[in-house]
Formats: C-alpha cells, structure tokens, sequence
C-alpha cells in the first residue's frame, strides 16, 4: 500500500514536471568570425549559462565578416547577424527589411596598419599600394572603403589582396604593403613581429560603431519575446566579460580558437570591453545607440558612392528590446 502510494505521488510529481517544463527556444548567431577569444562572453554559454537562464539554447555560427553574417542570416541558417555598420547599409541599400536591434561594439575598431618604411602614414598614401584584408565581406574591408573616398579614392586605386584571419602575416613578411584590421589584430600582430608602424584609425574618419545585433523585420515582428529574452542574456554576458576579464580570459583557453595564451586572451578582452562602451552606454545602458552618428555614417555612405539610396536610421534602428 505505502509502495502504491509512493508510486503514485512520483507519478504525479513527474507529471506535473512535463507540463511546467518548456522546450528551451533556440537563438542561431550568425558570426562575423570564427570562435575568436574577443566574444568569449558568447562563446562561454556552457560555462557561465547566460542564455540558458533565459531559456535559451545559443548556437553560433561562423563567418567571413560582417557581410557573410547577414547572408548566413538570410539564407535561413541563423537568426540573428552579429555585423557591421557598412554590412547594414548595404543589405538595406539592396532593399533587405532589416532592424538593428542592439549596438554591440558603439566603438569604432578599425584601422589600416603598415611599416614606417612603406610611405603610407594617411589615406592618400595608399594610393598604388598592395592592401590586405580579412575578406572581401569584413569590417575592415569595408571602412578601408570609407577611407579611401574621403580622399577621393576607390578600391580601382590600389591592389585588394585577401588574407584571412592572421592578416598582419603578409604585412610582415612584405606580400602587402598595409593591411586593414582591428584593434585587436593590431595587438597580435605586434606580438607576432610586426615592427615600426604607422596607423590610420577609421574612427578619426568616422566613428560609427563596429559592430550590431541586426535581425529581419519579419523575425522582430515574431519573435519580440525571445529576442528581449536573448539581449538581456548577450547584455549579462558582456557586463560579465568587463566586469571580470580575467575570468573570461581563463575560459577562452579552452572555448576559442586562438586563446592559448592566457595573458594576450586577457589583452584582448579587455580591448574588445572598452569597445563596448561609450557616452551613450554609460548615459544608457550596454547596448543603446547613438542613432544621430549612425545617421551620419549612411549619409556618408551615400556621399561617397558605397550605397544609392537616402537611409533613415530612425526606421531601422530599433531600441524597444534593449534591456534596462
């Protein structure tokens, strides 16, 4: 009897537990890059739980730049694009519905890097010279354009080579008279040998932000729950990361791709956290934009050519979901 009712109370417990119990939704990240150590507060889900907490199963997928992303993302193999400025741009110039949803890096990161002995100390240097990029899709490729049309140059006036991840390789072994890159490359670079140098940064040029959460208009429209559900879990990873890169660090030993080193992890992240904030986040909170400087970068973008149509940031940009 006592064993009969014993069943019958696990029964009911294992029930109630079936219905309470929700199938965890799934958020596919369409990346700009490989499982790098600078987004290891994504690529620390299995260890820290952030998009689990908010029942959220996060899978990443890799790119080529933010361009590729926001393909990736169209294509249907993931939701959400983790891309650029210029990318956005253009997907909407070609007439792609498209909001920006969160601003994850309000910081410009881009530079143009060369050898002092190359000659190119600013833009109209680059005139006739061999130029690196990532890819043809990336970030860097893409705000090299703006620098080289604010001195009245195209990419027709310089030689486009593409050069992968590691890009600062053929600057120091002289293929490339200058590659174009991040901040963080830079770093590395350094450590790799990269001697005397000389840096354009793009943000002196126009300080858009690098980098932005970007979804269709029809996913907004759909999913506005899971998508509030997942910025709040991508904003508690980023408070984590710049609250304790060390511990960021440590697990992006075992979580990216190139974070073997503890201490250039550390560097890293600690570079990709003063990216992620600026006046309007500090005013706002992690994730909030500066519509009036994106504004600027588009009509730029128009200005020199890169896009054809008049963008209206205020349309696009969409900061309703954005975690207090």
């Amino acid at each position: 009897m006592i064993f009969r009712m014993l069943t019958v109370v696990s029964i009911v417990l294992l029930n109630g537990s079936s219905v309470i119990a929700h199938s965890m939704d799934t958020v596919r990240i369409a990346g700009w890059s490989k499982p790098i150590s600078e987004i290891t507060n994504i690529l620390a889900e299995p260890d820290k739980g952030f998009f689990k907490t908010e029942n959220i199963k996060m899978v990443y997928v890799p790119g080529t730049g933010g361009g590729s992303a926001i393909k990736n993302m169209l294509s249907g193999a993931a939701d959400v694009a983790f891309t650029d400025p210029a990318s956005f741009y253009q997907a909407l110039d070609k007439g792609e519905s498209l909001f920006a949803i969160y601003n994850i890096y309000p910081q410009n990161v881009f530079n143009v890097v060369s050898p002092v002995g190359s000659g190119i100390s600013e833009p109209q240097d680059l005139k006739g010279k061999k130029i690196g990029v990532y890819s043809l899709s990336s970030g860097p490729r893409q705000n090299l354009q703006i620098l080289l049309h604010q001195v009245g140059l195209t990419e027709a006036d310089v030689t486009i080579k593409v050069t992968g991840l590691l890009n600062f390789a053929p600057v120091i072994q002289g293929q490339v008279d200058a590659t174009a890159a991040t901040d963080t490359g830079l770093y590395v670079g350094k450590l790799k040998g990269l001697g005397d140098i000389n840096v354009i940064n793009v943000g002196d040029t126009l300080n858009v932000p690098s980098d932005m959460f970007v979804v269709t208009k029809e996913y907004y429209l759909a999913n506005k729950n899971l998508l509030k559900r997942f910025l709040k879990a991508y904003r508690d990873s980023a408070a984590w990361m710049i609250k304790k890169p060390e511990e960021a660090a440590k697990i992006a030993i075992s979580r990216s791709i190139n974070g073997r080193n503890e201490a250039v992890n550390l560097a890293i992240i600690k570079l990709r956290n003063i990216s992620a904030q600026s006046e309007t986040t500090r005013r706002k909170g992690l994730g909030h934009f500066d519509v009036d400087l994106l504004q600027k970068g588009a009509d730029t973008f128009k200005n020199l050519g890169l896009i054809e149509a008049k963008l209206d940031m205020n349309a696009v940009i969409k900061t309703d979901l954005i975690p207090n």
